[in-house]
């Protein structure tokens, strides 16, 4: 379905970002990947499906790297087709315990990378008529939890500019659209589990059922295999009128 399309995924070297990059690479997509993880390694897994790949180092607390980047991609396969804003990194305290620095660092990588990104992305889309944006959210795009403030503002943010970037591309073939996942076993919930354990004294799989038992009422954690099932379908033309939804995929933790 996506031969001949360009994917850039930032964050992609694992986790979530990985497996959208591998559901995008399954349907044709050729892949620029982004990261601080196995770059090596990553892109062997994307190369296996028979696509072309790339990967840029950019840090995505830059803008000038983010730039870079970008024009990395398009030099590379002519333009970004499909943008996927993944990156992100957290920080859990109280808001007056909260370090500045981690309150910049979370915004810059989980809110302005994804601006500076679409801003760059977006002029060569108008001018195909097509092209996707997907955010990747979270079920903290859309409600709260303690100890996140940084984390959670950034993701009502994301949300937020999904809305307005698809509203100023609604005339057009370009939709932009975020994905709000619940609890994900990527290495960073996977961190979180494991400092529960410790701090609590609990084992790690008593941790992992009080975390979703807090949050998540199917006790099931979402997949990155669903969630990208769900960008493959955004870029279909069954999505064409698909446009600043921000789609929950959290075991019903924001129905509540």
């Amino acid at each position: 379905m996506l031969k001949g399309k360009t994917a850039l995924v930032t964050g992609s070297t694992s986790g979530i970002g990985l497996g959208i990059a591998k559901a995008l690479a399954q349907q044709g997509a050729n892949i620029v990947l982004n990261g601080f993880g196995d770059a090596e390694g990553s892109k062997t897994e994307i190369a296996s499906l028979g696509v072309k790949v790339d990967y840029h180092g950019a840090d995505m607390s830059k803008p000038s790297d983010i730039e870079d980047m970008m024009q990395f991609g398009a030099s590379k396969f002519g333009r970004i087709d499909i943008l996927v804003n993944n990156a992100g990194i957290q920080h859990v305290a109280k808001v007056e315990d909260f370090p500045a620095e981690r309150w910049d660092a979370v915004i810059a990588i989980n809110l302005s990378s994804a601006f500076h990104t679409t801003r760059l992305a977006v002029p060569a889309m108008r001018e195909a008529n097509w092209g996707r944006i997907i955010n990747i959210a979270s079920a903290h795009g859309l409600v709260a939890s303690a100890q996140k403030s940084a984390y959670v503002a950034a993701k009502h943010g994301i949300v937020g500019l999904t809305k307005a970037v698809a509203l100023e591309t609604a005339t057009t073939g370009v939709t932009c659209n975020a994905i709000c996942p619940g609890w994900v076993l990527t290495p960073l919930v996977q961190k979180q589990i494991d400092d529960r354990s410790a701090r609590e004294g609990i084992s790690v799989e008593q941790a992992q059922k009080d975390l979703l038992g807090e949050k998540q009422p199917s006790l099931q954690f979402t997949t990155v295999e669903q969630l990208g099932g769900l960008a493959v379908f955004l870029c279909s033309t069954a999505a064409d009128q698909v446009r600043g939804v921000a789609w929950q995929v959290d075991g019903g933790w924001t129905a509540q």
